[in-house]
């Protein structure tokens, strides 16, 4: 069964994540279902990305996380690959994209709501970079992310790993207009209109040029991401946040020095 509902209606191509009951959490599945629709909205003029339900993304399908536990380095890398192959090809699609972010839009939710060229939020949205509350590294995100906001307000983000509603997204740049909820849609289709005025041409050849300006940087940034969500794996740390997270319960992390100690 498929985790997207896709809809090519005229010259819009809209995709839905569609696993309300999960909080539309990614799966491998998923991630090769959103490359498969990003890669192929070529005839589309404009893509909008949306999320059935209560939320646009809650991340990372927690049944996910309890299978990674038996990976093989090999294996993690593959999976590693295949969420940066998903950024990348929302980031390269050549089709101008707006997503319509309700509810939470959390860690890889986040990144796929904030990587399109428009992101509109209604006031109940929430974001949050909260992958090292449990181990991992906001590893491939964290390339984006430090292009859209810049070093410092990234190191904020992905360092305190916080949850933040709407108006602090605004205020980073990391979405474009907050829309009243039963707005949200409307305004996505009124967007979506005034961009395919404009020459289909000119607006692929600006993207284009957008990602050029800035490819050696970021070719670099992922290759470097994808080694350090790789190694983090491997670590203690890794393990018992995500059988802590399983669990619902505080993680007991490895360092061996208490905060404040010194030598």
């Amino acid at each position: 069964m498929s985790t997207l509902r896709i809809q090519d209606d005229g010259l819009i191509r809209t995709i839905t994540l569609h696993r309300p009951e999960r909080r539309n959490a990614l799966t491998s599945e998923m991630q090769d279902e959103l490359i498969a629709a990003f890669t192929g909205a070529s005839s589309a003029r404009v893509v909008l990305l949306a999320g059935a339900g209560e939320s646009f993304c809650a991340g990372l399908d927690l049944d996910v996380l309890q299978q990674m536990s038996s990976l093989s380095t090999e294996q993690h890398r593959v999976e590693v690959e295949r969420t940066a192959r998903m950024f990348r090809a929302l980031w390269e699609c050549d089709v101008p994209t707006i997503a319509a972010v309700h509810g939470a839009a959390i860690a890889g939710g986040t990144g796929l709501a904030t990587l399109c060229d428009f992101t509109l939020a209604s006031p109940d949205a929430s974001f949050g970079y909260t992958e090292v509350r449990i181990g991992f590294v906001p590893a491939v995100v964290s390339a984006y992310l430090a292009l859209l906001v810049g070093d410092k307000v990234a190191r904020d983000l992905m360092l305190t790993a916080r949850i933040f509603p709407a108006e602090e997204a605004l205020r980073h740049g990391l979405l474009t207009e907050i829309i009243p909820h039963d707005e949200l849609w409307s305004r996505a289709m009124e967007l979506a209109g005034a961009i395919m005025k404009n020459s289909p041409e000119s607006l692929r050849a600006t993207k284009r040029l957008l990602r050029a300006q800035r490819r050696e940087w970021l070719e670099t940034a992922l290759e470097l991401a994808m080694e350090a969500n790789t190694a983090i794996r491997q670590t203690a740390d890794y393990r018992e946040g995500v059988s802590s997270f399983v669990e619902k319960r505080k993680p007991v992390w490895s360092r061996k020095e208490e905060i404040g100690s010194r030598e």
